[in-house]
């Protein structure tokens, strides 16, 4: 497993997919240079922030106009993508900057009177953006948001107020005392009496030199080093912003005071107000997929021309030994499926693109914007975090304290399973949508495995999670109507059964992964096969307990799985380098111990 093999071109071409042409690929790799690949040393953590923000000011200065990129998802991802290998923090700042900043106010603002300091201010870069969404003191806060927004007749604006420290919006990257920076405010508006749903508020909460303007108090959060960002609470005291800073998304007060609102419900409001989420988990899957190419390019090069002194065999190669070979290629596996489901949502619209009605919530807002993304989303963000934690540990000591870009990508993968809506909350209302039949329909049953149950054929993978799925499915819905015919409340049938919800419906993610990925194979290239079938198989063996408990495979199939991944392993071996070539990571991402020769 040597490096150095120039990259296939084919599987290069599938790993860039519906990315830009040459020329804006040029330009988003300028605005994202190699230098930002690493920091100098001895910065304390605001110097380290500052930094980090002069360079995203630098990339959107040098990448094409912000609302030109959110029309454009796979140039958005790239830029984001890029970002992502190069520094998990500035990839954070620059998603929200993006898509939870500037995205509201291109997608909800109206024109001549909408916020046009807002928006010429994100998308001039001189002033960064925030969100201020999640409350801190509630769980499930999204769904009802305690901070208020009233309508000022006297002024014709709103006053937004946060009730006290419990509605504190919570986390926020509005620490750093000496940035400008403009949020995005989710809030609950209140007029007549009634909550008209939530709405979003362009506010500047720091000024041009970071001093913060009154009505609004910012609490710096400890220092970390999981995510490294400026984090802070933000609370809203009688703050006083005008009427242009209402992103309406259609909505109104006339002069008489009448609310109207195209949504026609709160409910249906508050759906259209995290419309934006889309834009997010594009990213967010874009990015798992290359921070995990950067990981298991960086294992392989750990790994490769690497000698061992075990007295088995001394001086035998590293990845002569079945589990660090299995642990290269299996990364690589999983790079190129997490590829393949980031081309697949790059390459589509979403029920948020064009409002519609998604399925009924109970947990969480996001399946009701587009259940399918929202899962693939909570997805991702397991098996890049799964491959980055294991490229981690078998790239030995120098993964951990040699460099911190594997511990960096790690932290960004853990941050964003409940970053970008919470991975369980994902699952529970995708469980419940399915066992509703909500907008679902389960796989059809099969009469059994195709080609024998040949654990080589491409079509059996993909039968053995449809059956799981189902059978969980009919499990789950016949479990809950149970416990409600025998009068227990929803809450408690559910309650009761939140672990099988979690599984059922990441036996659904599976799906609808392998579907992606064999769609793949079958378009890509044929080197692709290989690869993309590895990723199958490892599936099933972490899987095994499930398909096993649900009767879909019989006592001893696993030591099958475990022979075919043998086999799998001895045929792509030879071909690592090519494969972790086609990536075209930058050379800056090498082995953990490249500072001894100043690399």
């Amino acid at each position: 497993m040597s490096m150095g093999t120039s990259p296939d071109g084919d599987l290069a071409g599938f790993v860039r997919g519906a990315s830009p042409g040459p020329k804006l690929r040029e330009r988003l790799a300028d605005a994202v240079p190699e230098e930002f690949f690493t920091y100098p040393d001895g910065l304390t953590a605001r110097d380290h922030q500052a930094i980090t923000y002069a360079r995203l000011r630098r990339a959107g200065l040098a990448a094409p106009p912000g609302s030109e990129l959110l029309d454009d998802p796979p140039a958005l991802c790239a830029l984001l993508e890029r970002a992502a290998i190069a520094d998990p923090a500035l990839f954070h700042v620059m998603m929200l900057h993006y898509t939870l900043a500037l995205g509201p106010t291109v997608r909800f603002g109206t024109g001549q009177d909408g916020p046009g300091t807002a928006r010429e201010a994100l998308e001039s870069m001189d002033s960064f953006g925030a969100l201020l969404m999640t409350e801190v003191g509630r769980s499930n806060s999204h769904l009802s948001p305690r901070t208020i927004a009233r309508h000022d007749p006297a002024t014709g604006g709103f006053v937004l107020h946060t009730p006290d420290v419990q509605a504190a919006k919570f986390p926020t990257s509005t620490a750093h005392p000496d940035l400008p920076k403009t949020a995005c405010v989710y809030a609950t508006l209140v007029h007549g009496g009634e909550e008209r749903g939530v709405f979003v508020f362009a506010v500047p909460v720091r000024g041009p030199d970071g001093a913060v303007p009154p009505g609004v108090r910012v609490v710096p959060a400890p220092e970390t080093t999981g995510l490294q960002v400026d984090y802070a609470a933000v609370l809203l005291e009688e703050l006083h912003v005008p009427y242009e800073a209402w992103l309406r998304d259609g909505a109104s007060i006339d002069a008489g005071g009448a609310f109207h609102d195209p949504a026609g419900s709160p409910a249906a409001r508050l759906t259209r107000s995290m419309g934006i989420a889309p834009a997010v988990w594009r990213a967010v899957i874009s990015a798992c997929a290359a921070i995990t190419r950067a990981s298991a390019g960086m294992l392989l090069a750990h790994s490769a021309g690497r000698s061992t002194l075990g007295r088995l065999a001394p001086r035998r190669p590293l990845t002569d030994y079945r589990n660090q070979q299995e642990a290269v290629l299996g990364a690589l596996a999983s790079a190129y499926a997490l590829t393949a489901v980031a081309a697949h949502v790059k390459g589509r619209r979403t029920a948020a693109d064009v409002p519609a009605g998604g399925p009924d919530t109970a947990w969480a807002p996001w399946s009701a914007v587009d259940r399918d993304l929202a899962l693939l989303k909570a997805a991702s963000t397991v098996t890049a975090q799964e491959t980055v934690s294991m490229c981690r540990v078998h790239s030995g000591a120098p993964g951990f304290a040699a460099v911190e870009r594997l511990n960096a990508y790690r932290g960004l993968t853990h941050a964003y399973m409940n970053a970008g809506g919470d991975n369980e909350l994902i699952l529970y209302d995708t469980a419940r949508a399915m066992a509703d039949l909500d907008r679902y329909t389960p796989p059809e049953e099969e009469a059994g495995p195709p080609d024998g149950g040949d654990l080589d054929s491409p079509r059996v993978p993909l039968f053995l999670a449809r059956e799981a799925e189902r059978r969980m499915r009919d499990r789950l819905a016949g479990r809950v109507r149970a416990a409600a015919d025998g009068g227990a409340d929803p809450f408690t049938a559910w309650n009761d059964n939140l672990a099988l919800a979690a599984r059922t419906a990441t036996a659904c993610a599976d799906r609808v992964t392998l579907e992606i990925c064999e769609a793949a194979a079958q378009a890509g290239p044929a080197e692709l096969r290989p690869v993309l079938r590895l990723h199958a198989l490892n599936w099933m063996a972490r899987r095994a307990d499930g398909l096993l408990d649900e009767g879909v495979v019989p006592p001893g199939w696993l030591q099958d799985v475990h022979a075919a991944r043998r086999r799998a392993c001895d045929e792509l071996a030879p071909r690592a380098a090519e494969l972790a070539a086609a990536f075209e990571l930058p050379p800056v991402i090498t082995a953990p111990t490249a500072f001894l020769t100043g690399g």
